[in-house]
């Protein structure tokens, strides 16, 4: 059996919760072929599968949104971008679809969340299961002008998959497939906690240790921010705080997840596989708004049911005002299941298995 992963490059996140998942099926399924077709770097890839054999077929499969920066979205360049990308895609996919079909063993698409993957389906005559909590058409929709035609075309396109996995933070997905819903959908931490805090040089006292990520474009505050919380410690990707003293770089080979058992606490912006991790590590989130895409509010209404968390400005966010001496704010719903990314892998080992060959 061949899973073909169909997957965003719009941010790691995307790619983040397709490893969870496959990483998952690997251990129900070790024999099974898998393929990420997709613009994430190699690196990225090799480091959220955590060894697991894949191979991989890079492919712009789609836009998302052009960000002017982690927690803004260039609609003009997004525009543009869209028509370029779509006009690429034809050649490729009839490309894809002869390797497909050269492969000679069962197929299933696994679209996370690339309208194109529809068409490839179609070519090759296989089921697609799409997988995550949103659509682009989701996205798209209320941003109005000429993202309504976009929404439109890719709404259509979704209506032609087989089955939808829903993910936690959803949004609307409302295209007439079965679904399954599953919960958070995360990697386990693979490396040792004691020795990962030694070499990080991290106090033992979890409250007093912060992650602070804005995702693969990061955001530059500098150290001016962090010279107002003194007594506590810092883990970030931006190399522009690095000067503060009590800032640490994460290392390369590091993935944010492996950190969250020994973070209290994490300042980010809303992001799917932020939440998934944070939450399923019982790390709090200080949320940072971010305007101009519609996800961000759907994530923020489910961090307030189900995680613990605070909610700062970007004012407050450039300013320092992070309130690391305050509470969390407690969820007002139920904690969601944890084993979302055994739960999909389950999903896609019965509707592989019930397809005709």
């Amino acid at each position: 059996m061949l899973i073909y992963a169909c997957v965003s490059g719009h941010g790691f996140g995307h790619g983040s919760r397709v490893a969870s998942v496959l990483l998952a099926l690997a251990t129900l399924r070790p024999r099974w072929r898998l393929v990420l077709s997709t613009s994430l770097p190699p690196s990225f890839l090799q480091l959220a599968l955590a060894g697991v054999p894949f191979e991989h077929r890079p492919l712009r499969w789609d836009v998302g949104a052009i960000q002017a920066d982690a927690l803004g979205v260039d609609g003009d360049a997004t525009l543009a971008a869209l028509e370029a990308v779509t006009a690429s895609l034809p050649p490729l996919l009839e490309a894809e679809a002869h390797w497909l079909q050269q492969q000679g063993e069962p197929v299933l698409l696994l679209g996370d969340v690339p309208p194109a993957a529809a068409r490839l389906a179609a070519l090759v005559q296989r089921p697609l299961v799409w997988m995550g909590n949103f659509g682009w058409d989701d996205i798209y929709a209320p941003m109005g002008g000429a993202f309504l035609d976009w929404a439109e075309r890719f709404h259509h396109d979704y209506r032609r998959g087989t089955h939808v996995i829903r993910c936690p933070f959803s949004m609307a997905m409302d295209w007439g497939l079965p679904e399954t819903a599953v919960g958070l959908t995360a990697a386990a931490p693979q490396l040792a906690a004691d020795a990962l805090r030694q070499r990080l040089d991290l106090p033992a006292e979890r409250e007093r240790c912060v992650m602070v990520s804005f995702g693969g474009l990061g955001f530059a505050l500098g150290p001016e921010p962090y010279a107002r919380w003194p007594g506590w410690t810092f883990v970030t990707t931006d190399a522009s705080a690095s000067a503060a003293p009590n800032v640490h770089l994460l290392p390369a080979d590091v993935r944010p997840l492996e950190l969250m058992r020994l973070c209290g606490r994490q300042i980010s912006k809303a992001g799917y596989s932020t939440f998934c991790e944070a939450l399923g590590q019982g790390t709090g989130v200080h949320l940072v708004e971010r305007h101009g895409f519609a996800e961000a509010a759907v994530l923020e209404g489910w961090l307030r049911r189900h995680g613990r968390h605070r909610l700062l400005s970007q004012p407050q966010l450039l300013a320092g005002d992070w309130q690391l001496d305050q509470p969390l704010l407690p969820p007002s719903d139920d904690p969601l299941a944890a084993d979302g990314a055994q739960q999909a892998a389950a999903q896609l080992v019965q509707l592989a298995e019930g397809m005709a060959p």
